[in-house]
């Protein structure tokens, strides 16, 4: 998501149309869905004839970077190779691209076979436009998040950024985005759009943050390991569906949004999806544990990384409080959707700062206490009390998640190695 953008305004009578023009559907419903910067329309073809879709109009600026649209389009295909779910994309009609102008838009192919739809309804600007499939489910934001849930959560986030690593794509370097307001490395460019929040109270705690940013996370940086983030690993763009096979649980069905995608850090992704997972939880400070966990299974954190982890979650917070007021400046239409994360937010992030990170590491990382405290029981009994009963269940994760990362990287479609308590059955395509 950039800051200056120009979000689309097509009707749905337009959205109709684009659909018949460039994918040759025949429509039965089309509806607005709600979105940040982009534009996006619930389009169901008329029976028998191609089933549910989602068309997503892309905002001016991000249309500007085709190659960026491109790497975006294929990583989900990418990754749903690899077993994670994601949306594919339908492939435009050829005939349909070149049709003359019409109802104040045009259409012309762009590179990576993205169709860009010129609007003139409010100035002209260009939009590159996706049909992607309709995914069912359920955000994970209106179900309870079981601590099962959330270490699926963290598990795969993990596998997502680890995949990402290893993608190979001529435009790759279209995901260096130096001054991509969302990556947790611009945290110091909020400045620039702090005045947002003037009058706030916490206005000053988001100035603290800013300032223990340059302190102490910018020193410890070159440690940590770099990735490629999906960068939005939030409780609105993962979907789960019932898992009947563990009583009543849920199991992620999709993973959504890939327009944030970035060069950056594991432990950004990690402290992303603790951010966003506390927002409809009743004691968010328990959320970071079992991400955590979960995470580590996969891809376990080094000395600083675990040292930063607390301040990046509150880092994120702070993006989402201050970008989403300059937002409704920009968009007053757009308001109710734009101040989710915002207003839950708040509360959240003045219980982090307040607690003190001390108090919140010691929620989180507690099992790593208790690691510490069994071995030195095994040592002073000579090694006898080690058997995996003795330890209990977060014993067993521990153990599992050392046996995860002897385990060969790809599983053919298989993303998770081992079973845990909920996990997901095989993932298909």
């Amino acid at each position: 998501m950039s800051v200056q953008v120009s979000k689309p305004h097509l009707s749905e009578v337009q959205a109709l149309e684009v659909v018949r023009r460039l994918y040759g559907l025949e429509v039965s419903t089309v509806r607005p869905l709600p979105s940040y910067e982009d534009q996006n329309f619930y389009v169901a073809a008329a029976p028998g004839l191609g089933g549910e879709y989602l068309l997503k109009v892309t905002n001016a600026e991000d249309s500007k970077d085709t190659a960026l649209v491109g790497v975006q389009t294929h990583t989900m295909r990418y990754l749903r190779e690899r077993g994670v779910p994601t949306q594919d994309r339908r492939a435009h009609r050829g005939g349909g691209a070149h049709e003359p102008p019409r109802d104040r838009y045009t259409t012309t192919t762009t590179p990576s076979d993205i169709m860009g739809v010129t609007h003139c309804g409010f100035g002209c600007q260009k939009y590159l436009v996706r049909l992607l499939t309709y995914l069912p489910g359920t955000t994970i934001s209106k179900v309870p998040t079981s601590p099962q849930l959330l270490y699926e959560v963290g598990k795969m986030a993990a596998w997502t950024d680890k995949f990402l690593l290893e993608m190979d794509h001529p435009h790759l370097s279209a995901l260096q985005r130096d001054t991509f307001i969302w990556n947790l490395s611009n945290v110091p460019l909020l400045e620039g759009y702090i005045h947002n929040m003037d009058g706030d109270p916490l206005q000053g705690v988001v100035k603290a943050v800013l300032k223990e940013f340059k302190t102490s996370v910018l020193p410890n940086r070159p440690a940590f390991r770099k990735c490629i983030n999906h960068g939005d690993f939030n409780n609105l763009n993962i979907l789960v569906e019932p898992d009947e096979s563990s009583g009543g649980n849920h199991r992620i069905s999709a993973v959504l949004d890939f327009g944030d995608m970035s060069s950056g850090y594991y432990v950004y992704e990690l402290a992303i999806s603790i951010m966003h997972m506390m927002m409809e939880h009743p004691d968010p400070v328990a959320v970071g544990r079992p991400i955590m966990e979960g995470w580590e299974s996969v891809v376990p954190l080094n000395r600083e990384e675990r040292d930063c982890l607390y301040l990046l979650v509150l880092c994120r917070f702070c993006q989402a409080l201050v970008m989403a007021r300059h937002m409704v400046k920009l968009h007053p239409e757009n308001e109710e959707y734009l101040m989710i994360t915002s207003q839950k937010g708040i509360h959240i992030l003045r219980q982090l700062w307040d607690l003190g990170k001390a108090a919140v590491e010691r929620v989180w990382f507690q099992n790593e206490q208790a690691k510490a405290e069994t071995a030195g029981d095994r040592q002073e009994m000579g090694g006898e009390r080690g058997d995996d009963t003795q330890q209990g269940a977060a014993g067993r994760i521990r153990t599992r998640a050392a046996a995860a990362r002897t385990q060969p990287r790809y599983m053919g479609r298989q993303l998770y190695p081992l079973s845990y308590p909920g996990a997901p059955r095989q993932l298909d395509s």
